[in-house]
């Protein structure tokens, strides 16, 4: 796995779960009201009656207030859960175990769509891959019936009924092998080695990842979507999905994310306060300064080409409109701590909803941001 995105307090927040135990129904219920304001929490959206944020141990946060939160009844899995998008009162959620949750009434209720759960006999086998049980790290939704999940070793999923059924989306393998789900998956190579897993100097060079971690995914009005990856790589679709060219991003470090901001018009952000925007679909992008090398893992498009950037440390990227520079702020929550920030849910033009490692917190950007 991407070690950067494993630790915690460093550059990948939706990796961050590790193996947990399960307490006793009672205990879990009585922390349940602390859940909002001290657990990690890595995404949140709006629903059409409620927002709905996602975060460790399957915990799902509801609100009608937007203030106030308390935890759903019932959520079928206790992997981590990475992502959430919503299309009315219909809601989706995923995570680790290649986990995919559906709610059909804004997160009041939750069923279960797909997991892979890791097993040790599954580890023995000999037809196991790193691949099996990919963490998933983004999900979105067109309408009611059309959906993406991404995430790891170049995980790609799609549905077309709700996520009833999922099928994988092959980026980049050409020569396939039918594999579960329907999918097309890579045959594997043949080797002499009793031991696969082992390496020689030139693969062990850092270069051009093969199967890189997809950490988010977008579509803009116009069908142009573009996923962004590690290790500076990203896919790009022009015809709405159909057919996918990976391309290369001018700084060479991960993305986390990647903002829509008009037909042609994106902003991808990550390692270490990397900026980036292009106004061509992709076909170049510009740097943009930001005054920090704090990683960015969240963020939100504003109107006008604007848009609100988040990471570790507090740090809050805002500007009000294209033509204008980014702001740096520092988020400090009720306790002055400054939390690694996950995720942002816009609540007006200048005040925010954030997601981060401690919780859920509402932010207003200062007035002299203009």
């Amino acid at each position: 796995m991407n070690a950067s995105k494993i630790l915690l307090a460093g550059l990948g927040l939706a990796w961050a779960a590790g193996a947990v135990s399960i307490a006793a129904a009672s205990d879990e219920a009585e922390r349940m009201p602390l859940a909002a304001q001290r657990s990690l929490v890595l995404d949140a959206t709006e629903s059409a009656s409620r927002a709905v944020a996602v975060g460790e141990r399957g915990h799902v946060l509801l609100s009608e207030s937007r203030t106030e939160w308390r935890q759903a009844e019932s959520v079928p899995t206790r992997a981590t859960l990475t992502s959430v998008d919503a299309v009315g009162e219909k809601v989706w959620a995923v995570g680790h175990d290649g986990t995919i949750l559906h709610s059909p009434d804004g997160g009041l209720s939750w069923t279960l769509q797909r997991e892979e759960t890791w097993t040790q006999e599954g580890f023995d086998s000999p037809d196991w891959t790193p691949r099996y049980a990919a963490p998933l790290l983004d999900v979105l939704f067109l309408d009611a019936n059309v959906g993406y999940a991404v995430g790891a070793y170049s995980l790609m999923l799609r549905t077309d009924d709700a996520g009833a059924t999922w099928r994988r989306v092959p980026l980049l393998r050409q020569t396939a092998i039918e594999g579960e789900e329907g999918e097309e998956a890579a045959a594997p190579a043949e080797s002499d080695s009793e031991d696969a897993w082992t390496f020689d100097a030139d693969e062990l060079m850092l270069d051009e990842e093969e199967d890189p971690h997809l950490n988010a995914i977008a579509r803009t009005p116009a069908g142009l979507f573009m996923i962004v990856a590690e290790r500076g790589a990203a896919f790009r679709s022009r015809d709405d999905g159909e057919t996918w060219e990976r391309i290369s991003l001018p700084y060479e470090g991960s993305m986390f994310g990647v903002l829509v901001l008009g037909d042609q018009h994106l902003l991808a952000y990550g390692l270490r306060g990397h900026v980036q925007e292009t106004r061509d679909g992709g076909d170049t992008w510009e740097l943009v300064r930001t005054g920090t090398e704090l990683s960015l893992m969240g963020g939100a498009a504003l109107p006008n080409g604007g848009a609100v950037i988040v990471g570790a440390n507090g740090v809050v990227l805002h500007r009000a409109d294209s033509e204008s520079a980014f702001t740096l702020y520092t988020f400090e929550n009720d306790s002055g701590e400054t939390p690694v920030l996950s995720a942002v849910v816009p609540m007006g033009a200048r005040t925010f909803l954030f997601t981060s490692d401690k919780g859920i917190a509402r932010y207003e950007v200062p007035a002299r941001d203009r």
